[in-house]
């Protein structure tokens, strides 16, 4: 076995290229920019104002609070021109300022009464004005390559006309159980079977990702199993299998994997859960396999400690590295690195975090309470109550 900070690092060692796309802006939410976004124009594209309210000349102020209206301009009007310095023109939220105007009065500090509108606060020279590339000028870049597109970005986009984006491709993933003992979620398990829980967690945990998996059952036979991995390791960027790489009889991944010529960067990490996990690569077609155990609990934050930040790196996303405090005190005594459960709080602006109530990997159902896993080092006798750890967010 190796430690958990040397096979993340080893993973890491082994990201990839999946090469670019273009897509509609509108199919972009949640993939990554594979190019700098620049304004087409100024932003404001014209000097508008940012209220209702009356537009004048502010030379006007020294003479009189009061002035004529000359006409009204709204959103979507060319511009307008003030004629008179002792006039006004109406004007709304997001029209274009009039020529010879420089000033917004809002219609809370005006009283209109016979086509005149009068001041009733002090106006300044320039209020009420969001001026012409005051947010950007023309050519300057907007988003920077690399950004995760949100939906900030796809307004962004929309708002400079980039309809079509280069974006980071995406890799194709196929998802694999094993074992003779899983039967689909619409099945009526016998009493020694179970439902197949882990690829639908693993596939909306790819959806969030904006990937679209298959999925391959295979039973505990090696020739089968070998055939099927033949074949998808020619079809695929990435194996993520759930299953089959513990110590048991039927535990055939790692010998089909030896025998299809599969490098094996390692089997086995000091840590809990997921200790039987197993990562290698078929350097023939630059498929990379993350082979988890079978339990539910090992296959979920396994793929967060692993694979999400695989992905992320890949794609050049850097990825976040969070901490909260301990609720309680912990101890690990054990050479295993921990990978602890726990509901998060938020207590007088500070993120604690508490154990949650669980039986061991098997126990997916402690999952509904759990808002991610906090890493515990290992042969360290107390962490402290208040103390900081990594924290891995799963919610």
């Amino acid at each position: 076995m190796i430690a958990f900070e040397e096979a993340y690092k080893k993973v890491l060692e082994h990201t990839l290229s999946f090469g670019n796309e273009t897509v509609l802006f509108t199919k972009s939410l949640g993939r990554v920019l594979a190019e700098d976004i620049y304004a087409d124009r100024d932003f404001p594209p014209f000097d508008r104002a940012t209220k209702d309210g009356i537009a004048i000349n502010s030379e006007g102020l020294s003479q009189t609070n009061s002035f004529k209206i000359e006409g009204i301009v709204s959103a979507g009007t060319p511009q307008a021109v003030l004629q008179e310095k002792s006039n006004c023109v109406e004007i709304m939220t997001g029209a274009v300022l009039p020529k010879n105007a420089d000033t917004v009065v809002m219609y809370e500090e005006i009283v209109v009464e016979n086509g005149i509108a009068k001041i009733t606060n002090t106006a300044k020279k320039g209020q009420n004005i969001h001026y012409k590339g005051s947010d950007v000028k023309k050519g300057a870049v907007v988003v920077k390559k690399d950004t995760l597109i949100t939906a900030s970005e796809v307004g962004i986009l929309a708002a400079v006309g980039k309809v079509e984006v280069l974006v980071k491709k995406l890799p194709k993933v196929t998802l694999i159980s094993t074992g003779d003992e899983l039967v689909a979620p619409h099945e009526t398990p016998a009493p020694h079977q179970i439902r197949n829980s882990n690829m639908h967690s693993l596939h909306a945990l790819l959806l969030n990702e904006q990937i679209h998996p298959q999925h391959v059952h295979l039973n505990d036979n090696l020739e089968e199993i070998e055939s099927s991995l033949k074949d998808l390791l020619h079809t695929n960027d990435v194996l993520i299998l759930s299953g089959g790489v513990s110590k048991g009889k039927f535990d055939f991944i790692p010998q089909a994997f030896e025998n299809l010529e599969v490098e094996k960067v390692f089997h086995r990490v000091k840590q809990r859960p997921g200790k039987p996990f197993w990562f290698g690569v078929h350097h023939e077609t630059k498929t990379t396999i993350f082979s988890f155990p079978g339990n539910p609990v090992s296959t979920f934050v396994s793929y967060h400690l692993y694979f999400k930040n695989w992905l992320q790196q890949s794609l050049n996303i850097s990825a976040k590295k969070e901490h909260v405090k301990l609720g309680e005190a912990f101890s690990n005594t054990t050479s295993l690195t921990l990978f602890v459960r726990v509901k998060v709080e938020n207590i007088d602006g500070e993120l604690i975090a508490f154990p949650v109530k669980e039986n061991g990997s098997g126990d997916l159902m402690s999952l509904a309470f759990t808002d991610g896993f906090v890493i515990i080092a290992p042969t360290k006798e107390t962490f402290q109550k208040g103390e900081t750890v990594p924290f891995i967010a799963t919610r």
